[in-house]
């Protein structure tokens, strides 16, 4: 069996090309992928050749942890499973790529429980289940934002899960004006005209490495900053400041399993809504203006692949 995939050969180097595929196992499923997102952050880093050291990290490598698919195969343990809409957060099934993070491809075999069925109204917006996931993991290990940094699609989804949890709605923080629009229920403005000096929690999505210093000088006495984006560069800041503020510093990973949960069931509720984040689509057949479009265009939210047409 075999699959076309995005294939990073290097830094800014990408191909579409035929893989192989891993034989599947008893309870292995078979995607046939139908749309797959492409992350700003860290497939960023992988398109510019300075993702930080990060384990199976090297080149060729498809990439994507964003995928919706369909179930048309499976080991004999998962049979079941055949027909289900899926939403799969990467794989490693590929002979001759590594799988960093493995979901940018027609057809993936994943073992089951990595497949989470999702319901077949969600469609193409299910590649953001994962970001979504990422939000709801930053917000349920601690205190809810005051202040988010960055209104790209994580900035947007943790306003969102902010309100829908019933907490104040935040303060946006935006430097882009092509992507100041697009609020719901709360404000975005540029820092400049924000004058603000006791926020408790401020979120940063960002990326910015530089940024530690002025967060905390917005800060009331015994808030926090969490680091919810990626950061290329190591990050430092001054301590007089932080030390009369009492600052704490927490870092929010990836999302666990728990935190899946909630999120679907705030989507399937209508509690949170994914409308307005996906802002441009390719086909396959275009990956590489896709991935192109994806990192340099700022009107850009969020880019999705489209396999349907891909033999």
């Amino acid at each position: 069996m075999d699959t076309v995939a995005v294939v990073m050969e290097g830094p800014e180097q990408l191909s579409l090309r035929r893989l192989a595929l891993q034989a599947f196992a008893a309870d292995d499923v078979v995607v046939d992928i139908d749309w797959s997102g492409i992350s700003t952050g860290t497939e960023r880093l992988l398109w510019t050749g300075r993702m930080p050291p990060f384990p199976g990290m090297g080149y060729p490598l498809v990439p994507g942890y964003e995928s919706v698919g369909r179930v048309v195969d499976a080991g004999t343990g998962a049979k079941a499973r055949i027909g289900d809409q899926v939403f799969v957060p990467g794989a490693s099934c590929f002979k001759d790529a590594r799988g960093l993070f493995g979901g940018a491809a027609r057809r993936l075999i994943v073992p089951s429980a990595r497949a989470i069925s999702i319901n077949d109204r969600i469609r193409e917006q299910g590649v953001l289940i994962a970001l979504a996931a990422t939000a709801q993991h930053a917000i349920g290990t601690g205190s809810p934002p005051s202040l988010i940094v960055g209104h790209g699609v994580l900035g947007r989804l943790l306003a969102r899960l902010t309100i829908a949890a019933g907490h104040p709605a935040p303060t946006v923080w935006e430097t882009n004006a092509t992507r100041v629009a697009g609020a719901q229920g709360y404000s975005v403005v540029h820092p400049d005209t924000d004058d603000r000096r006791n926020y408790d929690v401020i979120y940063d999505v960002s990326g910015d490495s530089g940024i530690l210093d002025t967060l905390i000088g917005r800060l009331a006495k015994g808030g926090e900053i969490v680091l919810a984006g990626f950061y290329e560069k190591p990050l430092s800041f001054a301590f007089a400041p932080s030390f009369l503020r009492e600052t704490r510093i927490r870092v929010a990973a990836e999302w666990k399993p728990e935190d899946l949960g909630v999120t679907l069931a705030a989507i399937d509720d209508g509690r949170l809504s994914l409308d307005g984040l996906i802002t441009h689509r390719m086909d396959a057949a275009n990956a590489n203006e896709a991935y192109r479009t994806a990192f340099g265009d700022a009107s850009c939210l969020k880019m999705i692949i489209d396999w349907r047409g891909c033999a």
